[in-house]
């Protein structure tokens, strides 16, 4: 089948005139990164979204993740933190992750980073490099139990101190736990009938 001539000529490349192309800006990203940090950064596969090529994604060290995340941040201008949570995979091993979103203006690049937590292992927190990460580590360590050092108040942000458990973990209960939390027990009293009418 032949091209339809629209009268456009392609474009040509450093190819075409015998010399080598020029590397795409993830060719180059990944490339200075595992020049820099080694066997600390893994590439992994592109999430399974709808676009799974625009999605570039590393699996990194737990005791070199904040200078990467650093490096990132100023060498490679990925400026914005989207998203920070936590991942538990029952069978994995460690069988926590911390996953960062990361954005970039001007390569207009998204990045994605696992860091593998094992159990009452930290990370370093990323409060430093972004400030928005304040709240997005307490929600991880609330729900998760995810530690972070260095962050300037890890407290509960969703469930009161003294909740016993974090229960976005595949091995909390169902039917939740007895908390010892009661509401108004003045003006309501107990339901001796759990099932909803």
């Amino acid at each position: 089948m032949s091209e339809p001539d629209d009268g456009l000529v392609p474009a040509a490349s450093a190819e075409d005139f015998g010399g080598e192309r020029e590397a795409s800006a993830e060719e180059s990203l990944v490339a200075d990164l595992l020049e820099a940090f080694g066997d600390a950064v893994m590439p992994i596969a592109p999430g399974a979204g709808k676009d799974p090529a625009a999605e570039l994604a590393f699996r990194l060290a737990p005791e070199r993740s904040g200078e990467i995340l650093a490096a990132l941040k100023h060498r490679h201008r990925f400026s914005t933190l989207v998203d920070l949570c936590g991942v538990d995979d029952p069978e994995g091993e460690p069988r926590l992750k911390v996953v960062y979103h990361l954005y970039s203006f001007r390569q207009n690049a998204r990045l994605r980073l696992e860091v593998p937590v094992g159990e009452g292992e930290a990370v370093p927190s990323a409060t430093a490099l972004w400030p928005g990460a304040d709240w997005l580590e307490r929600e991880a360590w609330d729900l998760f139990g995810l530690r972070f050092d260095g962050h300037p108040g890890l407290v509960r942000l969703l469930l009161w101190e003294g909740f016993d458990g974090h229960p976005l973990r595949k091995d909390f209960p169902l039917e939740g736990k007895a908390s010892g939390a009661a509401l108004y027990p003045d003006y309501f009293e107990p339901a001796l009938d759990p099932e909803p009418r």
